[in-house]
């Protein structure tokens, strides 16, 4: 039985592509730390369109002990063929420290703990953000080399010495982190290759999830972001879903090692010059 993975399954962006990929496999677990909102998500999914079985596992991705035992348990099942890593928070629910510690190392021990699973066909698609990408120019930069070492007992330490005093802003803090990603999925796709399996990431714009509206209510420029992208509106779950889904498939079986932008124009506005006020 070929088995998918999906972490931040409660809701949102990873409710909806565990819908997905509840397609493609035989055993669907969906993880989450909130474990109200994970029974839930695992009532509604059993209860719809796709043939998988659907178990649930509550977990913290920081939790690197954790993190072994769901690989166990997947292993348990049978072949690894989709993993999705949507879990994450986003910079209103954490100080900088934690948002780097979930949003980096958390995704790190991720890929850490289901590498040794990958196999032929195996399929990996990891979240990322705009922020990322509007941020930070995407030459090198002096803290690349640190960023690239999230398990390093002194990771958030250096990080903060070689970014300075802005990273203490958990906003900058969540966009150094999806950068992070970026890079980790760079930097893994030649070892998931060498088993014939493929890992990328996705980078969602502005979308309307619950997480989505929280910063929205803080930070007016998202709506201008909106206002001035090309398609002048909000994305849906389900279109982020589709776009992951797309990654997962043998659609895209030359496909690895890179980022798939779902952002409805909002980096094509801010780099055109097209970003009105």
């Amino acid at each position: 039985m070929t088995v998918g993975i999906v972490t931040g399954a409660g809701r949102g962006m990873g409710a909806a592509c565990a819908a997905r990929v509840k397609d493609m496999v035989d055993v669907l677990v969906l993880v989450d730390r909130d474990e109200v909102g994970l029974a839930a998500a695992a009532e509604w999914q059993a209860a719809s369109p796709g043939h998988a079985t659907v178990e649930t596992f509550a977990l913290d991705v920081k939790d690197s002990d954790g993190m072994a035992r769901l690989a166990a348990r997947a292993a348990e099942l049978g072949p690894l063929r989709a993993v999705v890593h949507a879990a994450g928070v986003s910079p209103t629910m954490a100080d900088w420290r934690e948002v780097l510690t979930v949003d980096l190392i958390g995704t790190s021990f991720v890929v850490d703990a289901l590498r040794p699973l990958a196999t032929e066909g195996t399929s990996v698609v990891c979240f990322a953000s705009i922020s990322a990408s509007l941020a930070i120019p995407e030459v090198d930069q002096p803290a690349d080399p640190v960023l690239d070492e999230p398990q390093n007992a002194e990771f958030l330490e250096r990080l903060r010495e070689a970014v300075g005093p802005a990273l203490e802003d958990s906003g900058m803090a969540y966009t150094w982190a999806k950068r992070g990603v970026h890079r980790l999925v760079r930097r893994e796709a030649a070892a998931f290759g060498r088993v014939g399996a493929r890992i990328c990431s996705v980078t969602p714009g502005i979308i309307d999830t619950p997480m989505g509206r929280q910063e929205a209510d803080t930070h007016e420029v998202m709506a201008m972001l909106v206002k001035s992208s090309a398609l002048a509106r909000e994305g849906r779950p389900e279109e982020v879903a589709a776009a992951v889904a797309f990654l997962l498939s043998d659609e895209a079986s030359y496909v690895t090692g890179v980022d798939l932008t779902v952002d409805g124009g909002v980096i094509a506005a801010v780099r055109s010059g097209g970003l009105s006020s």
